[in-house]
Parts: C-alpha cells; sequence; structure tokens
C-alpha cells in the first residue's frame, strides 16, 4: 500500500528513507522506509505487508487521521547526488524498492542529467505493479527519454510485460532485447533497490560485463540499496 503523512519531511533528497514507528505493547517500535514523495510533498512510503514483522502489520490497520511517529530527518546515501556523471541511468526495482527511484522521477533533477532513464521493476503478480499507471504517464509525458519495463514471476503476463526473475532477464539478454538497448560501461549508471539475493545476483552479472560498484574513492556504474 502507499502510505501518505500529512507531515513533511522536509528538507530531504530524493532516494533517502525516513523512520516510522508505532507504540505497540507498550514499546516504541520503529523502522526505515524510503520516501516515493518529492521534496516539499505530503511524505509518502510504499509498504508491502510483512506478515511476521515487527511494524507492517499494525501499520496496515491504520486508516485516514490516525497516527504514527515520523523522524524529523531523512537519512540515506542512495541519492544521485552520490551517482557519478553518466548518460543513462537505470532503475532496477523489486517490489516496495520502486518507492526510491518513484521520488527521483517525481523530482527535475533526475530529467535533467540523463538523456535515457530505464525503470525496471519486478514483481510476483501482476496486481502487485504498483504506480504502474503513473509510470506509464511519464512514459508518454517523456517520450524518448523514459522506458518503463515491468516484470512477474508468478503468473503469465500481458503484452508489454517480461516473465520472470530480473537476474535471468538480464543473463538471457530478454531486458535488453525488450528495451532494444545494451548496457554499457561507458555510458550507464545502474541503481538497484530491493531484494538483496536480486541486487548480488545482477550486480555479479554486471561485474562479468564491466560494470563495477560504485565507490566513494573508485568510481564505478552500479549503487545498491539492499532493503532487508
Amino acid at each position: 500500500m502507499s502510505l501518505e503523512l500529512e507531515a513533511r519531511a522536509d528538507p530531504f533528497v530524493p532516494g533517502q528513507f525516513i523512520n516510522l514507528g508505532l507504540d505497540i505493547a507498550g514499546a516504541r517500535v520503529k523502522r526505515s522506509y524510503s520516501l516515493a514523495s518529492a521534496p516539499g510533498a505530503p511524505s509518502e512510503v510504499y509498504l508491502s505487508l510483512v506478515p511476521e514483522g515487527g511494524l507492517t502489520p499494525a501499520l496496515f490497520e491504520r486508516g485516514q487521521g490516525d497516527t504514527v511517529w515520523l523522524d524529523d530527518r531523512a537519512l540515506g546515501f542512495f541519492t544521485l547526488d552520490h551517482v557519478p556523471v553518466a548518460e543513462r541511468a537505470w532503475l532496477v526495482a523489486t517490489g516496495t524498492g520502486l518507492g526510491p527511484f518513484l521520488s527521483m522521477l517525481r523530482s527535475p533533477t533526475i530529467w535533467q542529467r540523463f538523456s535515457r532513464i530505464v525503470v525496471v521493476h519486478g514483481v510476483r503478480y501482476l496486481s502487485h505493479l504498483g504506480y504502474k499507471d503513473e509510470l506509464a504517464r511519464l512514459v508518454a509525458e517523456h517520450p524518448g527519454q523514459l522506458d518503463y519495463l515491468p516484470a512477474v514471476t508468478r503468473e503469465a503476463p500481458p503484452a508489454g510485460v517480461c516473465s520472470g526473475r530480473l537476474p535471468a532477464l538480464l543473463a538471457s539478454g530478454e531486458l535488453e532485447r525488450r528495451l532494444e538497448l545494451q548496457l554499457d560501461p561507458a555510458r550507464d549508471h545502474v541503481l538497484l533497490c530491493g531484494n538483496p539475493a536480486m541486487i548480488t545476483e545482477v550486480q555479479s552479472l554486471l561485474g562479468g560485463r564491466g560494470l563495477d560498484k560504485h565507490r566513494p574513492r573508485k568510481p564505478g556504474h552500479i549503487t545498491i540499496e539492499s532493503y532487508w
């Protein structure tokens, strides 16, 4: 679900996270969530229900007008400020890892920095493709600059949607065939967010093609944000 808060995390940079909390059984339980909102807009986070989780089941029970705790500052370095100069940006996410990319796409910087932006979103079911209408609208508003390629793993996809895990789609070449693009270390920077297994596998595949993890003292081609 998308949880919108009346409060604003201000200031923050797209890609950063905040801590949300609730008082549960006499103790304050807090977790970190990436912001999906643009700076200056009401804070929005994209949540997945974790039945055994310490916080999300309680958050899913909250309704309009209920109160949650919100830290007064955003944190994190998964931002474009820490991405080196590149011609094209690949935003690769699983599940709610799409959240920080939404924040970037809702802000002007990414459109000014990159001539081509690719959003790849992997989920289990078609119903999990959150924000697909907004992403389709952005594609229409930025023809030739933005590509959106969703993928599902547990049901047959319709036209325009891939079938399979993102690492397998990359390894087989289908990802690039669908996008009619070739990953190129000289032109591309890849941001990975979501399932740590996906991140590890994709990073390994990219490493075999000359794209290395970006570090402050050793500029590279891959920036990551693992979600657990």
